[in-house]
Protein backbone atom coordinates (compact mmCIF):
# COMPACT_ATOMS: atom_id res chain seq x y z
CA UNK A 1 0.00 0.00 0.00
CA UNK A 2 1.39 3.05 -1.06
CA UNK A 3 1.77 6.04 1.33
CA UNK A 4 -0.43 9.34 1.13
CA UNK A 5 -0.09 13.27 2.28
CA UNK A 6 -2.90 15.11 3.01
CA UNK A 7 -3.27 18.69 4.31
CA UNK A 8 -6.06 20.02 6.94
CA UNK A 9 -8.01 22.77 5.03
CA UNK A 10 -8.28 24.98 8.42
CA UNK A 11 -5.14 25.36 9.38
CA UNK A 12 -2.58 23.43 7.14
CA UNK A 13 -1.25 20.62 9.46
CA UNK A 14 -0.27 17.57 7.65
CA UNK A 15 -0.92 14.21 8.00
CA UNK A 16 0.72 10.72 6.29
CA UNK A 17 -1.12 7.54 5.85
CA UNK A 18 -0.75 4.30 4.15
CA UNK A 19 -4.08 3.31 2.17
CA UNK A 20 -4.80 1.58 -0.64
CA UNK A 21 -4.78 3.57 -4.06
CA UNK A 22 -8.90 2.71 -4.78
CA UNK A 23 -9.08 4.84 -1.09
CA UNK A 24 -6.37 7.29 -2.32
CA UNK A 25 -9.52 10.45 -2.59
CA UNK A 26 -11.79 8.69 -0.21
CA UNK A 27 -12.64 11.40 2.88
CA UNK A 28 -10.52 10.52 5.85
CA UNK A 29 -11.52 11.09 9.67
CA UNK A 30 -9.71 13.52 11.87
CA UNK A 31 -7.18 11.71 13.84
CA UNK A 32 -8.56 13.87 17.13
CA UNK A 33 -12.22 13.45 16.05
CA UNK A 34 -12.18 17.11 15.23
CA UNK A 35 -14.59 18.22 12.19
CA UNK A 36 -11.90 19.31 10.35
CA UNK A 37 -11.45 18.72 6.22
CA UNK A 38 -8.57 16.85 4.73
CA UNK A 39 -6.84 17.17 1.02
CA UNK A 40 -4.93 14.88 -0.28
CA UNK A 41 -1.20 16.94 -1.57
CA UNK A 42 1.37 15.88 -3.86
CA UNK A 43 4.20 13.72 -2.20
CA UNK A 44 7.61 14.95 -2.59
CA UNK A 45 8.48 11.20 -2.95
CA UNK A 46 6.55 11.54 -6.56
CA UNK A 47 8.12 14.56 -8.15
CA UNK A 48 10.33 13.58 -10.90
CA UNK A 49 13.61 14.12 -9.71
CA UNK A 50 15.55 14.46 -12.87
CA UNK A 51 18.12 17.05 -13.10
CA UNK A 52 16.64 19.23 -15.41
CA UNK A 53 19.40 21.07 -17.41
CA UNK A 54 20.32 18.57 -20.29
CA UNK A 55 23.12 17.05 -21.30
CA UNK A 56 24.35 16.71 -17.88
CA UNK A 57 24.97 13.44 -15.49
CA UNK A 58 23.98 12.42 -12.00
CA UNK A 59 27.41 12.34 -9.95
CA UNK A 60 28.02 10.80 -6.87
CA UNK A 61 27.16 6.93 -5.17
CA UNK A 62 29.34 4.07 -6.23
CA UNK A 63 31.70 4.28 -9.02
CA UNK A 64 29.94 7.90 -9.84
CA UNK A 65 33.12 9.80 -8.18
CA UNK A 66 31.49 10.05 -4.95
CA UNK A 67 32.46 7.14 -3.15
CA UNK A 68 36.54 6.84 -3.84
CA UNK A 69 36.12 3.33 -5.91
CA UNK A 70 36.61 5.00 -9.24
CA UNK A 71 35.45 1.26 -10.40
CA UNK A 72 39.20 0.92 -11.00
Amino acid sequence: MPLYEYRCVEDSSLMTLLRPMSEADSPIEDPEGRDRTWERVQSIFSVDATPAVSGTKPSGGCCGGGCGCSGS
